[in-house]
């Protein structure tokens, strides 16, 4: 993991300022991260939309062998945190394991963003073991930030970690038919290089011809990252479209305004900077359940040793992408403007 002092500055002040919430019924938007992700991949929509209201979870992707573990593992997860409705935004992987969950808890989901995905793993499979998790090539500078970041993140995975996510990506399966309507889909793509071939990404176009469309026109395999406020911007529409409005009179219970501190920002432009911050509350009951729910047996263990490149504006350099220990259950990051 990066050390405080070379983390971004919008970063390190999320981290400070955002731990685990209450979560209440209204349904949340939760996102899911790609083989190369964690939860806190998405801090920068958290800090954004949170601040207007929304509901926001981030979770990691549990350490689950096949599918149907997924299916019952996120479900627990839901029941453990008392969430019933989801609208769920996922990239990548994450947005295949939306789909799947979908398609099999049709009541559950309310609506779905999915950023760089597809509807079959059997391309990856085929590719195996050498299926691509971070396209390597030149990036341009607010892309190589996001890389390098998420190569950070990385390194705080278990080797069993990313042998499961690499598992559920390259596992054989395929998204059926959804009872979910078009007019609840949001395809949000980059126009630029990605880890997600074309074909596939235009598979889902078709698959869901009714649904809006979001396109980047650069961004990489992680455009909430490198292009944040368009992401942020479109699902906030998504949002709003699909009946979600937010809820600013609940940050009526906010801190005083604070400035982070000064830092570099990740890209060329400024990170979201929370106009105020909001009062918060720990529940070890919630940590106590989720944790309970969501821990499951590795059955097996597949031994990977996964090396990524990433290109930043200080230079071109090679990183060694270390399996170190990590929790193997959902990490909640959660920002809910709470009414104090």
């Amino acid at each position: 993991m990066k050390s405080a002092a070379s983390a971004p500055g919008d970063y390190v002040y999320f981290r400070s300022q955002v731990p685990l919430h209450r979560i209440s019924s209204v349904p949340p938007l939760i996102c899911i991260p790609g083989i190369a992700g964690t939860a806190d991949v998405y801090y920068k929509q958290i800090m954004s939309l949170s601040m207007k209201g929304y509901r926001v979870v981030s979770v990691d992707i549990p350490r689950v062998w096949n599918h149907h573990e997924w299916i019952q593992a996120f479900e627990k997860f839901l029941d453990a945190i008392n969430v019933h409705h989801v609208h769920l935004y996922g990239t990548s992987l994450g947005g295949f394991l939306a789909q799947i969950f979908a398609q099999h808890r049709p009541r559950r989901v309310k609506s779905l963003v999915l950023s760089n995905s597809f509807l079959d793993s059997k391309n990856f499979s085929a590719a195996m073991p050498w299926s691509p998790m971070i396209h390597d090539g030149p990036h341009e500078p607010f892309i190589a930030d996001a890389v390098d970041f998420v190569v950070g993140q990385i390194e705080t995975l278990s080797r069993d970690d990313l042998s499961s996510r690499l598992t559920l990506n390259a596992a054989p399966a395929s998204v059926g038919s959804l009872l979910l309507s078009d007019s609840f889909v949001t395809l949000m793509d980059t126009n630029d290089y990605c880890a997600v071939p074309q074909p596939l990404k235009d598979q889902v176009g078709e698959r869901y011809p009714g649904a809006r469309r979001a396109i980047l026109k650069s961004g990489g395999d992680f455009p909430f990252l490198s292009r944040p406020d368009e992401v942020n911007l479109y699902l906030q529409l998504h949002l709003r479209r699909v009946g979600v409005e937010p809820k600013p009179d609940l940050l009526q219970g906010a801190a005083p305004t604070v400035t982070p501190p000064a830092a570099p920002t990740m890209g060329r432009r400024a990170g979201t900077t929370p106009a105020a911050l909001h009062q918060t509350v720990e529940d070890p009951e919630l940590a106590r359940k989720a944790q309970a729910h969501t821990s499951c047996r590795c059955r097996r263990e597949v031994v990977l040793v996964i090396t990524s490149s990433t290109m930043s504006r200080r230079g071109n350099h090679r990183r060694s992408v270390a399996a170190a220990l990590a929790l193997s259950l959902f990490i909640i990051r959660v920002a809910a403007p709470l009414k104090i």
